[in-house]
């Protein structure tokens, strides 16, 4: 196939989920969580799950990087935002995720703060030679996808010699993340997760590659397969889990072999080895403290890094009691088993991450109707 709309053709969703059916074993159940944000919005938005066996469930997990960032990081972003001489640039899904106290990141600049939208890490750039007056500093967010912009833009400073310009680094790391969650304690509340497998990353593996998956088919013999993001891409990555599952093994596999190969981006993982290197521990909400999940500038290029400049220091902060967002991003309830999703949280009036940022669980259930548990609402039939 080579446009998007084979990619989304219905007969051959229909023939894929005919083929699961016939493979899946009517006595057993299949638990696979997909990692990544695009792969939920893909499954809200198609209705995939519509087309799925009953005993075959998709869990959602914490592959969301707003999602993810706790509280006490936006509150240390709102802090800098309000120094008189201090101009921050961030991504804009990042301008409503709710702070301490009521903020954000929009509540602030409502309120005087120089805070900036950019598209890319480069717009940043450009505001900091337009301005030399002012300091200007990248709320830099992301999976190992956005990593390289943010090197990039590192670079390019020193290369220019701007003075005026750092980076508060917010980069974590979906391996580690996924060995969190298999590796979580039950509690008496949420009992364990029962993962069989993972859907795997689709940008996160353009760069990373396939070898850093290798350890959860060889030390915990779950099956990894790494898909895009158009519907048939997910439904066949499900297939080829089922068939692992089936015949008991456990691989890396690529379904997404039109833009991930197996040694990944050897340019763009140099140029991060050579800017970043590991913290020893970052908080992630809903996993909690994660070590050696996360990345901090290296001290060649400390004079960069926002945190040493101001002298940042993360305050604990609580999210809502009442959200479950920490619990949707573990993968242990769905948006629609939070009391709060569809009546004091909403895209307008969200009280959690998961509603505001474009990959996360709830923003997609919401947009997509999937809360509604309509069997008619799945865009594949609609397109057949």
């Amino acid at each position: 196939m080579k446009y998007v709309d084979e990619y989304r053709d219905g007969d051959k969703a229909r023939d894929i989920a005919a083929a699961i059916a016939a493979e899946v074993q009517p006595d057993r159940s299949y638990a696979f969580m997909e990692f990544c944000g695009g792969h939920t919005h893909a499954i809200s938005r198609y209705g995939i799950e519509d087309l799925l066996p009953k005993n075959v469930r998709m869990i959602h997990g914490p592959g969301c990087p707003v999602c993810v960032l706790p509280i006490g990081r936006i509150d240390d972003a709102i802090r800098l935002a309000k120094r008189p001489e201090v101009t921050l640039c961030t991504y804009a899904d990042l301008m409503r995720v709710p702070a301490s106290g009521g903020l954000s990141l929009m509540k602030a600049k409502a309120a005087g703060a120089d805070i900036r939208m950019v598209y890319s890490s480069l717009d940043a750039i450009r505001i900091a030679e337009a301005n030399p007056e002012r300091q200007v500093v990248f709320f830099a967010i992301g999976f190992e996808t956005t990593t390289p912009p943010t090197a990039v833009a590192l670079k390019t400073a020193e290369a220019k010699g701007l003075k005026n310009f750092s980076i508060y680094c917010n980069h974590v790391l979906t391996p580690v993340a996924m060995r969190a969650i298999l590796e979580m304690p039950p509690t008496p509340d949420e009992p364990p997760i029962a993962i069989e497998g993972f859907v795997g990353p689709s940008h996160v593996s353009a760069i990373i590659g396939m070898e850093p998956y290798r350890v959860f088919a060889r030390d915990y013999h779950k099956p990894v397969v790494i898909s895009g993001f158009e519907p048939l891409d997910v439904m066949y990555s499900i297939l080829m889990l089922v068939r692992q599952v089936n015949e008991q093994r456990s691989e890396v596999e690529n379904q997404y072999i039109r833009a991930v190969k197996t040694e990944g981006n050897r340019v763009a993982i140099d140029l991060c080895d050579e800017v970043f290197e590991l913290r020893e521990s970052f908080e992630w909400r809903g996993l909690g403290a994660v070590p050696k999940s996360a990345l901090k500038l290296r001290d060649a290029y400390a004079f960069y890094d926002a945190e040493k400049r101001f002298t940042v220091e993360t305050q604990p902060a609580e999210d809502n009691p009442a959200c479950e967002c920490g619990a949707i991003l573990r993968g242990q309830k769905k948006p629609a088993d939070c009391r709060l999703f569809g009546t004091v949280c909403t895209p307008e009036t969200p009280t959690g991450a998961c509603m505001v940022s474009s990959e996360g669980a709830c923003a997609a259930h919401w947009t997509y109707g999937r809360f509604r548990h309509r069997e008619t609402n799945s865009a594949l039939r609609k397109s057949a």
